[in-house]
């Protein structure tokens, strides 16, 4: 039997591919678009995990993806959404979207302000199942209490939080000065930090703005802010790199 060395690695925040379009300017923590690097490609079924600052009035005409499960999270600002199922919304600070593209769904975003950038996270996480009937859902944690990891997407859709297809846990959390969680890891799952805003140690990796942190074979996660932290966290199946196929 292979033991797995217990490991964490950071991923720089000025070490991430970028692309500044003016309209649009986008940190790509793994492979996208032009951007691609044979050691960053996903990690585990995260594939990609987008910073993306775009200005006001501005956006990403309709576009079609499939087998694909893709989650917006908005830090500041206004997105707007359209899709091919009909939906219409605005998100704004703290709002979670989740598109299951499925067998196919076409969609928009743009910023929904004349005057102020909207800041966001897009994260795609491969699904362990294609041709699912494509399906939308948002929900807002904005007021989720700091101090504590708030689960915001899950397989099963637990503690309310937004179902997915595959077996991956995504939580928010915000540490205020001085406090700190700790998060015990079942066999066989990994992790992934990734730091919006603020100071983070990671089992005593320190993270800054924009850093991630690949986390593999750990038993316990201990997290602590100095002055003060925002971040997602990820918990993953170690053998699942999501099904093949088209996206």
């Amino acid at each position: 039997m292979r033991i797995q060395q217990a490991m964490i690695t950071i991923r720089r925040s000025e070490e991430r591919g970028h692309a500044d379009h003016g309209w649009l300017d986008s940190h790509h923590t793994f492979s996208f678009a032009d951007y691609y690097d044979p050691a960053h490609t996903q990690f585990h079924s995260l594939r990609v995990l987008n910073e993306d600052r775009v200005m006001p009035g501005m956006g990403f005409g309709s576009h079609p993806h499939r087998d694909m499960e893709i989650i917006s999270y908005v830090v500041s600002g206004a997105l707007e959404h359209k899709d091919s199922l009909g939906t219409r919304a605005v998100m704004r600070a703290g709002d979670v979207q989740r598109i299951s593209a499925g067998t196919g769904v076409v969609h928009s975003e743009y910023n929904a302000s004349a005057n102020e950038p909207v800041h966001f996270l897009q994260i795609w996480i491969l699904p362990n199942e294609r041709g699912v009937k494509p399906e939308y859902a948002e929900k807002s944690f904005r007021d989720a209490a700091p101090g504590k990891l708030h689960l915001i997407a899950s397989k099963a859709g637990r503690d309310a939080s937004i179902p997915i297809h595959q077996d991956v846990e995504v939580s928010v959390a915000r540490l205020s000065p001085g406090e700190h969680l700790e998060h015990a890891f079942a066999a066989g799952r990994s992790g992934w930090v990734q730091l919006i805003d603020g100071d983070l140690a990671v089992n005593g990796e320190n993270l800054k703005n924009g850093d991630g942190a690949a986390i593999s074979a750990e038993t316990t996660l201990r997290l602590v802010s100095a002055g003060g932290a925002h971040f997602l966290f990820f918990e993953l199946s170690s053998g699942d790199a999501g099904a093949p196929g088209r996206r």
